[in-house]
């Protein structure tokens, strides 16, 4: 039996994927989260085999969360479950750990069977997946990363992305106020970008936020 973490901030799609796999003799459910820092936490301590992972999570994204992860933990199995599947985010995804990606679109049963190999440790993509990394494939330049970025300019860039004063960042990271002043001069130099509004739309064109934020 899996030992199983369900990370996805939509509640109603996280109740749903807890109710459906709780009783599902494979895994023992060992914690559920809608936030990105909290999932660090609580998959940490719980040591599970296997995480369900959405991409979009607030406070700390899906790639970077993923990245930490699997730095603490070497043998975690993970897949994504995300209903956004640009070719960027997928990529980055891909290169953070994660071992399948099923776009919410493709269904349960699509979910169902890419948990199932990805737990006993295959690789699954959904339909539309598999389509846009053949499609990566074809045309490489489609999915140019933000790796020029540091762990820290990401998450400074997703929190001034979802409207969060300097004041507000520097107390959810714990640095100065100065501190992150000199991350977003650095954000904004390497990108060319020089207000907020670019900075927002940069990060939803590389799948740090969601549409929805930008309201």
């Amino acid at each position: 039996m899996k030992r199983l973490v369900i990370v996805e901030d939509q509640t109603a799609i996280r109740e749903m994927l807890v109710e459906i796999l709780r009783t599902d003799p494979n895994y023992q459910l060992v914690g559920e989260s809608g936030d990105g820092q909290a999932a660090y936490t609580l998959c940490v301590e719980k040591q599970p085999d296997v995480i369900v992972l959405d991409a979009k999570l607030p406070g700390l994204n899906g790639v970077d969360l993923l990245r930490r992860l699997t730095k603490q933990l070497r043998n975690l199995r993970v897949l994504v479950f995300s209903g956004h599947e640009n070719p960027m985010l997928v990529r980055e995804m891909l290169e953070a750990g994660a071992h399948g990606f099923v776009e919410k679109t493709a269904g349960l049963l699509e979910f169902k069977k890419g948990l199932e190999t990805v737990a006993t440790g295959g690789t699954y993509f959904g339909p539309a997946v598999a389509a846009l990394l053949r499609n990566v494939v074809a045309n490489p330049s489609a999915s140019a990363s933000s790796d020029f970025l540091t762990d820290r300019e990401r998450e400074i860039l997703q929190l001034v992305a979802e409207s969060h004063s300097t004041k507000e960042i520097a107390a959810k990271l714990n640095i100065s106020v100065k501190t992150v002043d000199n991350h977003r001069t650095n954000l904004m130099r390497k990108l060319n970008l020089h207000d907020v509004a670019s900075l927002t739309r940069y990060a939803l064109e590389i799948g740090l936020i969601e549409p929805k934020k930008l309201t």
